[in-house]
């Protein structure tokens, strides 16, 4: 019984902390969505301290999915880009890259135009073979970038 106290007392303690940090930390929005808009249920992107997390983005041109998959790679990666920028960041400040993809045969003609939107250390990163994703999409990324 004693140690199931003390136990409990360090849960406490520990999420009382948490809270703390929580709390203190400045969140803001990059093309932020609120609860009860039209549309899809989430947020671009979210800017907590220096650390952005992008959502899932896809290369959607016109309302269409382009046919070759370089241009489709080189959409979404302007859109990624596109939300960095306005969060007043650079591809540079990318740390993280989750890409899925749902024909992973493309892998080749994805890395040659990826390469071409970083100048200097690649970010850590996993190219994740997946099912269909939403419109036909081949590619959908997300992103986690550190404002330096």
């Amino acid at each position: 019984m004693k140690n199931n106290a003390k136990r409990v007392s360090v849960l406490a303690a520990v999420l009382v902390m948490i809270t703390g940090i929580v709390q203190a930390a400045d969140v803001s929005y990059v093309n932020g969505r609120n609860a009860g808009d039209e549309g899809t249920p989430f947020s671009g992107a979210v800017m907590v301290d220096d650390t952005l997390y992008v959502s899932g983005a896809l290369g959607i041109v016109n309302g269409k999915v382009p046919e070759d998959p370089a241009d489709e790679a080189r959409a979404v990666l302007d859109s990624i880009k596109g939300t960095i920028e306005d969060a007043g960041m650079t591809m540079d400040d990318i740390v993280v890259v989750q890409i899925f993809c749902s024909d992973v045969s493309t892998y080749g003609a994805f890395n040659d135009v990826y390469r071409t939107y970083f100048t200097k250390t690649y970010p850590a990163r996993a190219f994740i073979g997946s099912g269909p994703l939403l419109f036909g999409a081949t590619y959908e990324i997300m992103v986690t970038a550190v404002k330096r």
